[in-house]
C-alpha cells in the first residue's frame, strides 16, 4: 500500500511538468479508455497488494519474498509508465503533430501509451495468478500436514491398541459378515470368533496343572491327599489338646482314671456332691439315697469302679442322671468320683433299698472304719485350714 501511495505521487510530479509547459491540449485522462485501463491497474495493484498480506499472514516469512517481488514487479512498471513522459499524460498541440500521430493510435491512445498500460495491466494479472497458485499451494500443502497429523494420530493409537488386538486375534467389524453362521436371537448374532489365545492358554495351562494333581496325589501318592491332610489335622489337634490339658491338668477321661486318696481332692469332691444344686436333691447329703440309689453300699446300677462311676458322672445315664461334662472340669469329676468311693460302708440311716448288681473291689473290701478314718482326716484338714486363717 506504501508502494502504491509512492506510484501515485510520482504521477503527480511527473505531470506537473507537462501543465506547466503552459495550457495542456488533449489529455490522457481525456479518453475514457485509458482512464479505465488505469483504474484497473489500480484495482489489479490493491489486489496484488491484498493477495500477498493474506500469503504472508498464512506462510508468515517462507512467502514473503514472492509478496515483495510482486510489488516491485507492478511497482516498477507502473512507474516506467509514468516516465514515459508527456506522451502517457499530453497530445502535441500541433495540427501537424495530430495528424502525424492519429496514424500510431490504439482508440486513442497512442500505441506506445497503450502496450504499456496492456503490459503492466498483464503482468498485475500474471502476479494475481502466482499469489493466487502460491496460496493454493499453501493450502495444499498445509491441508497434508493436517492430514498427515492426523493420520499419525490415527495410528498412534491403533499402536496403542494393536498388542491387544494381536493377542486376542479380533477381526474388524468389515468381516462380521464372513464370520455371521446364520443364527440370530432376540437379534444377537452368533459370529465364529475364536477365542481368545489367552483363554485358551489357560485352559491348556489347567489341562497340565489337574494332570499333575492326579498323579501326584491319586497314582503314585507322593503326597497325602485331601483326606489324608484332614486326617494329619486331627491328629496334631488331639494331641495339641491333650498337650494341653496335660499341662492343665485336666488329661483323666473314663479309661485313666484313678481314685484320688489326697485329702484336698476328698474334700473338693465333697464340696461339690453337697452342694444342693449338684448331687443332693438324688442322692442325699449322706448318700443314702432319694430318687437315685443308695452310693454306700456294694451294689451298683452301673458299675461300681472309679472308672465306672466316673463315667456315670460324666454321661449321665437313662434313667434321669444328667450329664456333668459341661458343668464339671474332668479333674472335678475324677473328685467327685473319688468322694463317693469313699463313702462306701458309712451306712447313712434309713438309707434306700439296694439296688443293682453286687460289686467288691480292694478298696470297697476294707473296713467301714477306715473309710471313716479317711473323711475325719479331710475333716481336720478343713478346720486346721479354717484355724489358720
Amino acid at each position: 500500500m506504501f508502494r502504491l501511495l509512492a506510484i501515485l505521487v510520482v504521477l503527480t510530479m511527473f505531470a506537473a511538468p507537462v501543465w506547466a509547459a503552459g495550457s495542456p491540449g488533449s489529455s490522457i485522462f481525456d479518453n475514457s479508455l485509458a482512464v479505465t485501463l488505469i483504474i484497473l491497474m489500480i484495482i489489479l495493484l490493491i489486489i496484488i497488494a491484498v493477495l500477498a498480506s493474506i500469503l504472508i499472514g498464512a506462510a508468515e516469512v517462507k512467502l514473503k519474498k514472492t509478496k515483495q517481488a510482486a510489488e516491485t514487479v507492478a511497482a516498477s512498471l507502473t512507474v516506467i509508465f509514468l516516465l514515459s513522459g508527456n506522451s502517457l499524460f499530453a497530445q502535441n498541440n500541433t495540427p501537424a503533430q495530430v495528424t502525424t500521430a492519429s496514424a500510431t493510435t490504439i482508440a486513442g491512445l497512442s500505441s506506445t501509451t497503450f502496450y504499456i498500460i496492456a503490459s503492466v495491466i498483464f503482468l498485475e494479472l500474471l502476479t494475481i495468478l502466482v499469489l493466487i497458485f502460491n496460496i493454493k499451494s499453501l493450502l495444499k500443502t498445509e491441508k497434508k500436514k493436517l492430514v498427515e497429523a492426523r493420520t499419525q494420530s490415527v495410528e498412534g493409537k491403533r499402536m496403542k491398541i494393536s498388542w491387544w488386538d494381536k493377542i486376542n486375534r479380533l477381526r474388524p467389524a468389515a468381516q462380521e459378515a464372513d464370520l455371521d453362521m446364520g443364527h440370530e436371537y432376540d437379534g444377537i448374532r452368533e459370529l465364529n470368533n475364536r477365542l481368545p489365545p489367552w483363554w485358551l492358554y489357560g485352559f491348556y495351562v489347567s489341562i497340565v496343572i489337574a494332570g499333575i494333581y492326579l498323579w501326584r496325589y491319586h497314582v503314585s501318592h507322593s503326597a497325602p491327599s485331601s483326606k489324608q491332610e484332614f486326617e494329619m489335622a486331627v491328629t496334631e489337634g488331639d494331641k495339641a489338646v491333650e498337650q494341653y490339658l496335660k499341662i492343665k491338668g485336666d488329661n483323666v477321661d473314663e479309661n485313666n482314671v484313678t481314685q484320688l486318696t489326697d485329702a484336698a481332692d476328698i474334700e473338693a469332691g465333697k464340696a461339690i456332691f453337697t452342694n444342693p444344686a449338684n448331687c443332693v436333691p438324688c442322692h442325699r447329703a449322706d448318700a443314702g439315697g432319694v430318687v437315685g440309689p443308695n452310693l454306700t453300699d456294694d451294689y451298683w446300677l452301673y458299675g461300681g469302679s472309679i472308672k465306672d462311676v466316673f463315667k456315670t458322672i460324666k454321661y449321665g445315664t437313662e434313667k434321669g442322671m444328667k450329664s456333668w461334662k459341661d458343668d464339671l472340669s474332668a479333674k472335678q469329676m475324677a473328685q467327685v468320683a473319688s468322694y463317693v468311693k469313699s463313702l462306701h460302708g458309712t451306712h447313712p440311716p434309713n438309707p434306700k433299698e439296694q439296688q443293682g448288681d453286687l460289686y467288691k473291689d480292694e478298696l470297697t473290701t476294707k473296713p467301714a472304719g477306715d473309710s471313716l478314718k479317711l473323711i475325719n482326716d479331710s475333716l481336720k484338714v478343713k478346720d486346721t485350714k479354717v484355724a489358720k486363717n
